[in-house]
């Protein structure tokens, strides 16, 4: 296994690290152990805008996914007491992963579009005058793609912390007098935190490192840091999108230790 990580995992960070320090122009890079890159990098108002952009996707993202997860997580646990339904609708929820990630995007181009079914529907009920131009190509189209493709990943992990949850410890809870609400503030969601912190890991990553959602549901109108990085790769500039790269892991491995702090997700593991 150290063999296998070292490999695939260490070996490439280490590459990724050395080229950000390269000397690049226009036509060539070349070795070096130059700070041009980071200096451009963390100098660039571009960059920030761009940062931005990608924490509130990542944001909202997230919330949406941990609402959503976390009802159907409940629901399957607590209210679907027959085994072949709780496995049957869990399946349910997996249909849209036996598509590629780029087919279930462009499946929301006909339901989104400008003569699309959302919009014909809500005009054929008089709802709005004219077509709704924000549906398609938007940020909310992406925010739409992010939960869409990501909201499995809360499911999983929240739905396995409840399904291991003693219930006699809600029913104590109920019977020392405890509401419904009392028991999912003070009983549930405490228990479940393993699983919605590795759901939010999960679900931080998949959206900060993502960059083809975000090209194809905006249309090109909105950027985030992977859709940088896929640029400065397509251009040839190995050394800007490796320094990119670094940052964005630095980052993101930043706001996984803040989670970390709030639970001990190995007893989860």
């Amino acid at each position: 296994m150290t063999l296998i990580l070292s490999f695939f995992l260490l070996l490439p960070v280490i590459a990724i690290f050395a080229v950000s320090f390269w000397q690049s122009t226009a036509y060539s890079y070349s070795p070096a152990f130059i700070f041009e890159n980071y200096e451009f990098l963390l100098s660039s108002p571009v960059t920030l805008s761009v940062y931005i952009k990608t924490l509130m996707f990542t944001g909202i993202t997230w919330a949406c996914c941990l609402l959503i997860g976390f009802t159907v997580a409940y629901f399957l646990a607590f209210h679907v007491r027959s085994l072949p339904i709780q496995i049957g609708l869990f399946l349910l929820c997996t249909v849209p992963f036996w598509t590629s990630n780029i087919i279930r995007m462009i499946s929301w181009i006909p339901f989104l579009g400008r003569n699309g079914i959302a919009n014909n529907t809500l005009l054929e009920l008089g709802l709005i005058d004219k077509p709704l131009e924000w549906l398609l190509f938007s940020d909310f189209a992406v925010i739409l793609a992010f939960v869409h493709l990501f909201t499995l990943f809360m499911i999983v992990p929240i739905f396995n912390s409840m399904m291991r949850l003693d219930r006699s410890l809600i029913e104590a809870a109920v019977d020392a007098g405890a509401s419904g609400w009392q028991v999912l503030c003070n009983v549930i969601i405490p228990l479940t935190k393993p699983g919605i912190m590795i759901g939010s890991i999960f679900v931080i990553t998949l959206v900060m490192g993502d960059f083809i959602t975000v090209r194809f549901m905006s249309g090109g109108q909105s950027a985030s840091v992977g859709r940088v990085i896929s640029n400065e790769i397509a251009l040839l500039q190995y050394p800007a999108a490796s320094a990119s790269a670094v940052i964005l892991l630095l980052t993101v491995l930043i706001m996984i230790g803040i989670l970390l702090r709030f639970v001990d997700i190995r007893k989860e593991l």
